[in-house]
């Protein structure tokens, strides 16, 4: 249960209101925001459970390839660049910021951020090394679709991980991760909004920081 319990523990929201808490709000239903309706037009379900099947693939692929480390974390940067939204990810995780920041700003921001949030995700994947992700099932959601996979891993109970897809970007590409029912993007959110308000709001010092931080 040790990899289990960790990964609980590191996705666990701190509770303390922040000054972005404060501004921006963490409702659930600010997720559905980041996809407009019409970015339901050409996306389909079978489309979306495509996605998650070929990322499945690969982060089992990765999770069991015996590389190092540090390897891992390269290759968790290629995917999460490959099916991930970065950019939406990164304005989301920025806040009421993002609209005060520069457009070279948010360039270097959401560039950071990739690397930041790779490696973060990277670690807690590579916590199921010896055991795999199955995808289930898929389902159109009001705006998006939600595919839910199983996460399976030696010694331990099944547990649930749930992303979230859409076609906004003119890409099919997942948007959110709920690991354990534990919300990627307000999690971030929340984690970000911590980070700048100790650098007293100031972006570039936590552009530098990011990378470094996960």
């Amino acid at each position: 249960m040790k990899a289990r319990t960790s990964l609980m523990n590191f996705m666990t929201i701190n509770s303390t209101l922040t000054r972005r808490t404060a501004l921006s709000g963490l409702a659930a239903t600010a997720v559905a925001g980041l996809v407009p309706s019409s970015a339901m037009a050409a996306l389909t379900t079978a489309q979306a459970k495509a996605l998650i099947d070929r990322l499945v693939k690969e982060i089992n692929r990765v999770i069991n390839s015996g590389k190092s480390e540090e390897a891992m974390y390269r290759d968790f940067e290629k995917i999460f660049a490959k099916y991930s939204d970065v950019p939406a990810i990164a304005r989301y995780a920025l806040g009421a910021d993002a609209r005060r920041a520069t457009p070279a700003q948010m360039r270097a921001f959401t560039k950071a951020f990739r690397v930041y949030i790779s490696r973060k995700y990277g670690k807690r994947f590579r916590e199921f090394i010896g055991g795999k992700i199955v995808v289930k099932q898929a389902r159109k959601l009001k705006k998006f679709y939600e595919v839910k996979t199983i996460a399976l891993l030696k010694g331990q109970e099944p547990f649930e991980v749930v992303f979230h897809v859409s076609d906004r970007s003119g890409k099919n590409l997942f948007f959110n991760i709920f690991i354990e029912g534990i919300n990627m993007l307000l999690n971030e959110r929340e984690e970000i909004g911590a980070m700048l308000d100790k650098r007293k709001g100031n972006l570039d010092r936590l552009i530098k920081d990011l990378p470094k931080l996960a």
